[in-house]
This record gives C-alpha cells, sequence and structure tokens, in this order.
C-alpha cells in the first residue's frame, strides 16, 4: 500500500499577501478555490516536488506564523538560495548545525558556512514567508541507503530519448516482419519496449517480443 506526504498546511493571516509571496517563490499554483466568504483553498507545489502546501481561509485554527518548519530538498543550496534571492526572496546565509541535522539542542546550534566535510544532509540555508512561517533548505547530493523507495514502474523518458528508442525498435522490428506472417507491428513493439526499459539489450529485447508474439498471438513464420 502507497502511503505519500501529500500536503502540509500552513497557517497564515492574509491569504492574497501569502499567494503573492508563493507565487514568487516559483511554486506552482494548482488551485484557488472560494465557494463563499467563510472557505478558501489554495494549494501550491514545489519545484519538481510530490507534496504540497495548503492555506487559505477556514483551514486551520493554528495561529499564523505557527507551522512547523517545511524543508525542501536541493541538489546545491548555494544555487537554490541564489535562485530563491532572484526571485526577492530574504534567505539566510548557508549554514551548518554544530550537534547535526536538525539538532537545536545545543547551544548556538547553527554554525556559519557549508558543512566542513561537505556531507550530503548537512549543508542548509532558510527562509520565511511574510507571516513568519519558516522554511528550511537542504542539500542532499547522495541519498543514505533505504532512503528512498524501490520505483513500481519505469521512470519517465525524455522525447529524444524516446525518439531513439523507437527508432532502434523498428530496426529490429524488420527483421521480424520479413520472417513472419501478417501482424500489427504495436504488439511487437510493446514487449520490445518494455524490456528495453526493463534492462534487456536490444537482442534480448528482440527475443522477449518475438517470444509475446508466438505464445500471446501464435504468428506463424512465413
Amino acid at each position: 500500500m502507497d502511503m505519500k506526504l501529500e500536503v502540509v498546511v500552513i497557517p497564515i493571516s492574509d491569504v492574497d499577501r501569502a499567494k503573492a509571496f508563493y507565487q514568487k517563490l516559483g511554486f506552482r499554483l494548482d488551485i484557488d478555490y472560494a465557494p463563499d466568504e467563510k472557505f478558501r483553498v489554495i494549494q501550491f507545489t514545489p519545484p519538481r516536488s510530490e507534496a504540497s502546501i495548503i492555506f487559505g481561509k477556514g483551514i486551520t485554527s493554528a495561529k499564523s506564523g505557527s507551522g512547523d518548519i517545511p524543508v525542501l530538498a536541493v541538489d546545491h543550496v548555494d544555487a537554490a538560495r541564489e535562485e530563491l534571492l532572484s526571485h526577492g526572496v530574504n534567505v539566510s546565509e548557508v549554514f551548518h548545525y554544530a550537534g547535526g541535522p536538525f539538532n537545536n539542542a545545543v547551544e548556538n546550534p547553527r554554525v556559519a558556512g557549508r558543512d566542513p566535510q561537505g556531507r550530503s544532509y548537512y549543508s542548509f540555508a532558510s527562509f520565511e514567508d511574510p507571516d513568519g512561517n519558516s522554511w528550511l533548505l537542504q542539500e542532499i547530493t547522495t541519498r543514505l541507503p533505504g532512503r528512498e523507495w524501490k520505483l513500481a514502474r519505469a521512470p519517465a523518458i525524455n522525447i529524444a530519448t524516446l525518439a531513439e528508442l523507437l527508432h532502434e525498435t523498428e530496426e529490429h522490428h524488420g527483421q521480424y516482419e520479413k520472417t513472419h506472417g501478417k501482424h500489427h507491428w504495436w504488439d511487437w513493439y510493446a514487449p520490445y519496449l518494455s524490456a528495453r526499459q526493463d534492462g534487456s539489450s536490444p537482442e534480448e529485447a528482440a527475443a522477449a517480443a518475438d517470444r509475446h508474439m508466438k505464445e500471446v498471438f501464435h504468428v506463424p513464420p512465413r
């Protein structure tokens, strides 16, 4: 069973001001829905994030600015900081925690500068929205073992790569088409592409497509 963290609720006092801030931040506006004067819900999603934030009117009784600190994982904290600064967001200098990531139990927990050892997870920057809700940028370059779920399906591929793979499929299918009976080309393409995306070589994928045609469609040779 998949259980995905989908939404974090942000308590704010001025809906339009918060909306303008998160738009300036570069977050994607997903919805702004207000069926009446008592209720309004706005959802934003950070760039390439699978989790979103929600705020508005009639959403939460929490005091504005009292939200827990959401963390935005970034590939390079300095570059992310510069990007936010270019949007007019006031971002802290890069820092690391004296006692390790998120350790606020020590005196003066934040130390100026990147993690001296350059470790993944250890370098941060922070900023606040107009209501005082704090955010952290955390640099993650390499994830520790067990920190990523196994993908249930192959990741999406870009158009250029897909076009190249389709061309390769057509070339291998041409050999099959010369020696086998009439069939729909897409029935051969599908198992070939599936096998290639799963890591099979072109030869292995072609053999898998041949087997599929024989087992499922019983296509006889000419």
